[in-house]
């Protein structure tokens, strides 16, 4: 039975009170109750304060580029589909740059967790505006105030397909640790959202903000209504509420179930070829 202890890498650098310290702590603690160990997970790092996790867990990892996390963790799990893939990523890494990467693996219902640390701003690079940032926060980007409206990464994901949506909220270890382990047990594309305090660059979205306006969702919730779940998400930027817990879950085909090159095992399993004239000549 593998320890937190297993998972761990170097000491963390974040700021003292950034909620990247309970998503670690999330993290770790959810593998090793899950009965993995370093050697049976593969981990795809994004760019930022999140992505500095690369050297504080250990497992099998990617630092990929910025924005490129999602295509990363696609890759892996095609190449190997029972190994579990997660991504844990920021919300200008994943939502920014990389928005177009999750569309469509929420529409390819890929079988990797997506955990986001949510800050609303760009932590390493001192505090620019984040694509999460509510209308008119002030950064270094945006003295005079955001105009854009803010991304709802869960209205998003819900409408491009994903099949497991949640949120959860830093200042509550256990709840993340919980929708972590639920989102890598689901079979499909796997959202876990988490509202993280950046004490350093964001003096709005604080500890009190969130728990002042976030709330649990009903134990009488149905996660299988799909109509409720995009009403639930849009009260984020309807109503300045934000819902914490599985908003929506369902069962259906995960993108590489459906592939038949992979019905007889890994491609890493698959024939290997050392000629290339025998390669072309089995492909005549």
């Amino acid at each position: 039975m593998s320890t937190i202890q297993d998972f761990s890498g170097y000491t963390p650098s974040w700021c003292p009170g950034c909620g990247d310290w309970g998503i670690g702590i999330a993290i770790k603690t959810a593998f090793s109750q899950l009965g993995y160990d370093p050697s049976r997970i593969m981990v795809v790092f994004g760019i930022g304060c999140s992505g500095n996790m690369n050297d504080f867990l250990n497992a099998y990892a990617i630092h990929s580029l910025h924005g490129r996390a999602l295509p990363n963790a696609i890759g892996a799990k095609i190449a190997n589909h029972q190994m579990p893939v997660v991504a844990i990523v920021g919300d200008g890494d994943c939502y920014g740059e990389g928005g177009n990467h999750f569309m469509h693996a929420c529409r390819g219902n890929h079988d990797i967790t997506v955990v986001v640390h949510d800050n609303g701003v760009y932590g390493l690079t001192t505090g620019q505006v984040a694509p999460t940032a509510q209308k008119g926060f002030k950064s270094k980007s945006t003295p005079s105030g955001i105009i854009d409206t803010p991304i709802n990464p869960l209205t998003l994901a819900l409408t491009q397909g994903a099949s497991f949506v949640a949120q959860s909220f830093a200042g509550n270890v256990n709840h993340v640790i919980e929708m972590i382990k639920a989102g890598i047990n689901h079979q499909g594309f796997s959202l876990v959202n988490v509202l993280q305090p950046c004490v350093t660059f964001n003096k709005i979205n604080t500890y009190q903000y969130y728990l002042k306006h976030s709330y649990k969702l009903e134990q009488q919730y149905n996660k299988e209504d799909f109509n409720e779940a995009v009403k639930r998400a849009a009260e984020m930027t309807l109503q300045d509420k934000f819902p914490l817990g599985i908003l929506y879950q369902i069962q259906r085909p995960t993108y590489t179930a459906s592939l038949p090159q992979l019905s007889a095992g890994t491609l890493l399993e698959k024939k290997r070829y050392t000629e290339y004239d025998k390669l072309i000549g089995d492909f005549k």
